[in-house]
């Protein structure tokens, strides 16, 4: 039944924050404890979108976990499935400016695989809370055409029904 609460909630979070638009989020004072549970925290892709438009999430978005630590580290889970690719092993640290609040992840492997020239790369944070986090970040793909990436995470055990969506 929790699980099932959890879900509603974030639905409804959802919802209220893609109405909101505009409005700008304000890191909370809690932001480590939330993004971390005061240790670590494994979140997963609930929902990602492009430019806007919900992706079909195939084997390795499904299998996706990233764990934030509060010792300032981040990795995720990539290598642990065939044809994942390389984890992401980073720093991560938030940031704060007059136009939001992000989550900034700097290491080698941010320059190497996000084929950057900075070993660095701010994330916004569009909503945190103990049950979801909503990142947007632009990334070159196909084409070198740079689109807008939006991803919702939630801690994973919560079950999230039609995450296997498909266009």
């Amino acid at each position: 039944m929790k699980i099932y609460y959890r879900l509603i909630v974030l639905v409804f979070l959802a919802l209220a924050i893609e109405s909101c638009g505009s409005e700008k989020f304000e890191l909370p004072g809690n932001a480590t404890q939330l993004l971390t549970n005061g240790n670590e925290k494994v979140w997963k892709l609930a929902e990602r979108y492009n430019d806007g438009h919900r992706m079909n999430m195939g084997d390795c978005f499904l299998s996706y976990r990233v764990t934030y630590a509060s010792d300032g580290t981040t990795t995720d889970n990539n290598p642990e499935y065939e044809d994942c690719g390389p984890s992401m092993d980073a720093d991560w640290s938030f940031y704060t400016n007059d136009d939001g609040s992000y989550i900034k992840l700097k290491g080698e492997k941010v320059k190497t695989l996000l084929n950057q020239d900075k070993d660095y790369k701010f994330f916004k944070i569009e909503a945190l809370s103990d049950s979801l986090l909503i990142i947007n970040f632009r990334h070159k793909q196909f084409g070198n055409k740079e689109r807008l990436i939006t991803d919702h995470l939630v801690p994973e055990d919560i079950m999230v029904v039609g995450r296997d969506y498909h266009n």
